[in-house]
């Protein structure tokens, strides 16, 4: 097993530190961490592999960090866990068999409805971490959502964080409560990718450990600043990390 030089090895453990920070609390931390993979040398493959196994080890502390401090409540998320682990497993499979290129132009659509939308609504201050009347139409689209999202991550992934932030939000939660809960799910959705990656031989572990000690370490700072901070800093992070995201589609789009 290749395993990275001094140089590399600091500079991994940065990128992966500031990149959980982000992602604990918003998503998106994949815009910092897949660019310092690939100044590795590592194939693409091999880089989002790697990429994964930290993620997946931020989101897991990201996650139990929320749980010890009572954001993630209601018995809604775990049960959508399982969808979002097998759509994940599903998409991961598929880019296998399918180009993602095609995906890109919907992603910026949606990234920038997401924008506009999070800019103009004046009230998240949700209801203290509670969904005050889930219908049958709502729970519904929740569910699919869930598993399309699982879907979306193992298949492409950019700005899934995001993506299920938002879902949180139009259902009810406020910044912390959403960023919360969409950590489950996206906890669900990194361990069905991984799991795949490691299938098909794509995850490098002499650069994928060091990264993702040092994501453990992010996401925990990362998740107690949302849980301390609040939606203050919560909510100019996120729509911060979304124009990220949506210059980062353009910019594979057409350069």
């Amino acid at each position: 097993m290749e395993l990275p030089s001094f140089d590399m090895l600091l500079f991994l453990i940065a990128a992966g530190f500031v990149a959980a920070f982000i992602d604990s609390v918003v998503g998106g931390g994949g815009l910092i961490s897949v660019p310092a993979l690939l100044l590795t040398g590592l194939p693409p493959s091999m880089v989002l592999g790697t990429n994964k196994l930290g993620g997946t080890l931020s989101s897991l502390t990201s996650t139990a960090s929320f749980l010890f401090s009572g954001k993630i409540k209601g018995k809604m998320v775990y049960a959508l866990f399982p969808l979002s682990f097998i759509g994940s497993a599903l998409g991961t499979y598929t880019v296998h068999l399918l180009p993602s290129d095609f995906l890109k132009p919907l992603v910026v659509g949606l990234l920038i409805v997401v924008l506009i939308y999070t800019l103009f609504k004046k009230n998240w201050d949700g209801n203290g971490g509670e969904v005050a009347r889930l219908t049958l139409p709502r729970l519904i689209a929740t569910i699919v959502c869930a598993f399309v999202l699982g879907f979306y991550d193992g298949f492409f992934g950019p700005g899934t964080g995001s993506f299920l932030l938002f879902l949180f939000l139009l259902i009810g939660f406020d910044f912390v409560g959403a960023s919360a809960n969409a950590k489950v799910l996206n906890f669900a959705s990194n361990i069905a990718s991984l799991g795949s990656f490691f299938y098909f031989g794509s995850v490098h572990l002499g650069y994928g450990l060091p990264m993702g000690l040092s994501m453990i370490a992010g996401a925990l700072v990362g998740s107690q600043f949302a849980i301390r901070q609040g939606s203050k800093y919560v909510k100019p992070l996120f729509i911060g990390v979304t124009l990220l995201l949506i210059g980062k589609q353009l910019w594979d789009l057409f350069m």
